[in-house]
């Protein structure tokens, strides 16, 4: 084989083709790849993190619903408790309540007992004095006197 001036201005050619794009072309596209692969891993490393954090924020989600949860229930038994102490309260009120109206009415009902025997006891006396003075009026007599007493009777 020939070498001939056409072989050489190829291998020159080629040879400075090389040359420009080790020093040119190769060093940009290096940096390109470059900064892709570190734009990738900080991708996978944010999505890790978030992966993370998103795991950490489920797991203070669930912290955050029990406590919720046990709030709210200690709430429910307050309350609870609270609306049993107000109806023991109410009840208890209730029952003072009518106990005092019982003892009032008991009262009242002794006072009119009082006064019907009063008056009962100034309508017999009256009754007595007006049977004496019609026994006293008539001759004593003791069928006289028995019907005398027994009008006195159905009057009472």
């Amino acid at each position: 084989m020939d070498i001939n001036g056409s072989l050489i201005g190829q291998m020159i050619t080629f040879a400075v083709l090389v040359w420009f794009s080790m020093k040119f072309v190769f060093p940009a596209l290096n940096n390109a790849l470059d900064e892709r692969a570190k734009r990738i891993a900080d991708g996978l490393a944010a999505a890790d993190q978030g992966q993370a954090s998103m795991q950490k924020a489920e797991k203070a989600a669930a912290e955050a619903m029990t406590a919720a949860r046990n709030d709210a229930s200690s709430l429910v038994a307050d309350a609870e408790k609270r609306a049993q102490l107000v109806a023991e309260e109410i009840k208890a009120n209730a029952q003072a309540e009518a106990a005092r109206i019982v003892a009032q009415a008991k009262a009242e009902a002794e006072q009119q007992v009082t006064q019907a025997r009063e008056a009962l006891r100034g309508q017999v006396a009256d009754l007595a004095v007006k049977g004496a003075e019609q026994i006293l009026k008539r001759e004593v007599n003791a069928s006289a006197h028995a019907d005398l007493l027994n009008r006195l009777a159905t009057e009472l």
